[in-house]
């Protein structure tokens, strides 16, 4: 029998998933609301695993997701299974790097559907196993590429001479191109760095910083 702290802000899933995890022999010594219910209850019941959704109250975005990243920070010994509708990759990956990535899961809430393959992930990851959902992996493989892997032959040009800090006219000269392409090439660049909402530092310097780690 595990011993149980359950956080779904909907009550009808989380009754649901109460009666679900009971019928299989364990106990949820809590259930919980917020994100803030979550740690509360983690404090006091020491269970064996959490199970909890990504988005929470008050602001539904990561809450859940973020909790547990904490918790882990806390506790690295916890074992904690995430559920979400969708993948969010914002703390995903700092949950599954946490304590090595054991006692860890990701799973999509269709997975729910199928009662045994979420039963049998529950017990591998209160065992210490690292469960991610197949879609789960493919995104964050995705997000993980070498972000210049992303650019064409000619924007990584753009980009190092860009580098080499030569101006956007002494780029066109060099390239053969007027200075309106090379400006097109640049937003692309930013674009595919993810520097395009960065108005308060300049994007350009941050370019060329990553064209060098790179």
């Amino acid at each position: 029998m595990l011993r149980i702290v359950l956080a779904e802000d909907s009550v009808l899933l989380r009754e649901g998933l109460v009666g679900l995890l009971e019928r299989f022999g364990h106990q949820v010594v809590a259930g919980a609301g917020t994100a803030q219910e979550l740690t509360e209850a983690v404090l006091e019941h020491h269970p064996d695993i959490v199970v909890t959704d990504v988005r929470m109250p008050p602001g539904f975005s990561d809450e859940g997701l973020r909790a547990a990243v904490e918790l882990r920070k806390q506790q690295p010994d916890l074992p904690v299974l995430v559920l979400s509708q969708y993948v969010q990759r914002t703390y995903a990956e700092d949950l599954l790097d946490s304590s090595d990535g054991t006692g860890v899961g990701y799973l999509l809430k269709e997975r729910i559907g199928n009662v045994e393959e979420f039963i049998d992930a529950l017990h591998r990851v209160a065992e210490g196993a690292t469960v991610v959902d197949p879609e789960v992996v493919r995104q964050l493989i995705r997000h993980r590429r070498d972000p210049m892997s992303r650019l064409t032959a000619r924007e990584q040009q753009v980009l190092a001479l860009m580098a080499e800090g030569k101006s956007n006219a002494s780029i066109s000269s060099a390239l053969t191109v007027s200075e309106g392409t090379v400006s097109k090439h640049f937003g692309s660049i930013l674009t595919k760095l993810d520097l395009s909402l960065s108005d308060s530092t300049n994007r350009r310097v941050l370019a060329v910083l990553a064209f060098l780690r790179g």
